[in-house]
């Protein structure tokens, strides 16, 4: 029977009462698939209630099977051994004793199937990338990327019938993710997987869209889903259309009514001055008028309230993914404008690196984990010192770093820019803020409270709205932990941004969205290398 997954009448609200689900409904059933949705909208939480992480607060999570659950930040004690996380202590020093002749029933208990565990976890761990790895090695040696690799590995020895990914391919560099890759295509049972990367997403059989509370399945990946999304949304336009059009033709009649009750009134008014009739009946007339022009007002009204609400029901069937629009000029660069240059610079991890970037010049910074990227950055703009050389910048530069640390908690966006750009007006920054679709309410709240999107667009809006206008830019891991309408709307920034680019990122889609002009991969050194 294939594993599968039930969700009946789920809910979960947080502590402080913020709810995430209200009676969600849903099966998943065997097969790869990829949730998305806003941040916030719940992804992470539905796969740690499915796991048994979680506890709801009403209803219930049935699957059929074992769970396997790799979090998004995997944490592991630093002095633990990558033998006891793959969970092979008790087999190996059970396999030990048969090996020294010290064979009791508790040692084949333990073994049991396991006779072959060594041979398989070279192999899983080969096939990810890890066979250089020993199974003594403590987990505090190891790279981010190789312990999120390791947690893998864990789940695949332990083959569960279901298995729950949270953004497994984040921090991960090309060669990294291509083994996680291979790894999610041979999965055979039902695999549930939260992800913002694109080439994951095209990897799944259906898509998951968590949106309000609940969930839309669409057969396929990523681009099919897209495309359903994409016709959605043009039939919900066509529906507003068509609404507003309605409503507009109700208002015109009700206006052009009001005018005709109006002239008949007046008409009655002078007929009654007149006298030209007996008084009875000329107040039977009025009467049987206002009757009727009460009528006809009420139903035109009626007729006006119901084309309000088919345009307010139509406006809420159109996904609201607002797109950033901005226009900052005042960053353009001349082209061939010298903007940075590296000379003989000794970063602190080794590597000696010379570099000359000239306007507007798009350049992507590539390599393994741990080559020295965020370091090459922070010392090209003086925020580390190098071993030698000389870093030199020749135009205003901001950069956004992984954390976006450059928010203070405690402020508002409003504050953040209004420090960025002392001489911008509060009406001034609150027009810019709004392009970035950071309105009213949001545009006040303090940084910590905003969700990861909207923290994302206020670290950005910092940075573009600084005086003076940031002419070079350099982005660390920009897209990480962001959804895909946000990197959608990161894009749409980048495109308006008219100045030079470096940017950091794995993520070989968004990097060609963007219209990288270059390709540079830090090893030993800084070389060129072909588009990807």
């Amino acid at each position: 029977m294939s594993a599968t997954v039930i969700l009946s009448r789920l809910a979960f609200a947080w502590p402080d009462s913020r709810a995430v689900f209200g009676g969600l409904d849903a099966v998943i059933g065997a097969g790869r698939t990829g949730l998305v949705g806003v941040n916030g909208s719940g992804k992470s939480t539905l796969l740690r209630l499915i796991s048994g992480e979680l506890p709801p607060s009403s209803g219930t999570v049935r699957v059929a099977g074992s769970v396997g659950y790799l979090p998004q930040n995997l944490i592991l004690d630093s002095d633990r051994r990558v033998d006891d996380v793959l969970g092979l202590v008790e087999t190996r020093a059970a396999l030990a004793a048969i090996e020294a002749g010290e064979a009791g029933v508790e040692q084949f208990a333990t073994i049991g199937d396991g006779w072959d565990i060594e041979e398989r976890t070279h192999a899983t761990l080969d096939r990810l990338g890890l066979g250089h790895i020993g199974l003594a090695r403590r987990a505090g040696e190891l790279s981010g990327g190789e312990v999120v690799l390791l947690g893998l590995a864990a789940q695949f020895l332990r083959a569960p019938e279901v298995l729950l990914l949270d953004e497994p391919t984040n921090n991960l560099d090309r060669r990294a993710k291509h083994y996680v890759h291979e790894a999610i295509q041979s999965w055979r049972g039902t695999l549930i997987l939260v992800s913002h990367d694109r080439e994951t997403l095209e990897l799944m059989d259906r898509i998951g869209d968590l949106r309000d509370g609940d969930i839309s399945f669409y057969g396929g990946n990523l681009s099919a889903y897209e495309a359903v999304i994409a016709a959605e949304r043009e039939a919900a336009e066509r529906t507003v259309r068509a609404a507003e059009a309605d409503y507009r033709r109700e208002k015109r009649e009700l206006a052009e009514t009001r005018v005709k009750l109006d002239r008949r009134k007046r008409y009655g008014q002078k007929m009654f001055e007149s006298k030209r009739e007996p008084k009875v009946r000329m107040r039977k007339r009025a009467e049987d008028a206002q009757i009727a022009a009460g009528k006809l007002r009420n139903t035109h009204i009626d007729r006006l309230d119901k084309a309000r609400d088919r345009l307010r029901e139509a406006k809420d069937a159109v996904r609201d993914d607002g797109e950033i629009r901005i226009d900052l000029p005042e960053t353009e660069v001349p082209q061939g404008k010298q903007v940075l240059e590296l000379s003989d610079l000794e970063l602190a991890t080794g590597q000696v690196v010379n570099l000359s970037v000239r306007g507007p010049e798009r350049i992507a910074l590539v390599g393994d984990n741990g080559s020295g990227k965020t370091t090459l950055l922070r010392t090209a703009l003086g925020l580390t010192e190098p071993r030698s050389g000389s870093a030199q910048v020749f135009v205003p530069s901001r950069w956004l770093p992984q954390r976006l640390d450059i928010l203070d908690d405690t402020r508002s966006t409003v504050d953040a820019v209004s420090d960025a750009a002392p001489s911008a007006t509060d009406n001034t920054i609150r027009a810019q803020l709004a392009r970035f679709l950071l309105r009213g309410r949001q545009a006040d709240q303090r940084a910590g409270t905003l969700s990861g999107g909207e923290r994302f667009r206020a670290a950005l809006a910092t940075l573009l709205l600084a005086e003076p206008a940031p002419r070079l830019l350099l982005l660390d891991e920009p897209t990480n932990n962001l959804d895909l309408s946000s990197v959608r709307k990161l894009t749409q920034a980048l495109e308006s941004y008219v100045g030079a680019l470096v940017v950091v990122s794995h993520d070989v889609p968004f990097l060609r969205d963007i219209g990288v002009s270059r390709w540079l991969r830090l090893g030993e050194g800084l070389e060129e290398v072909d588009p990807m």
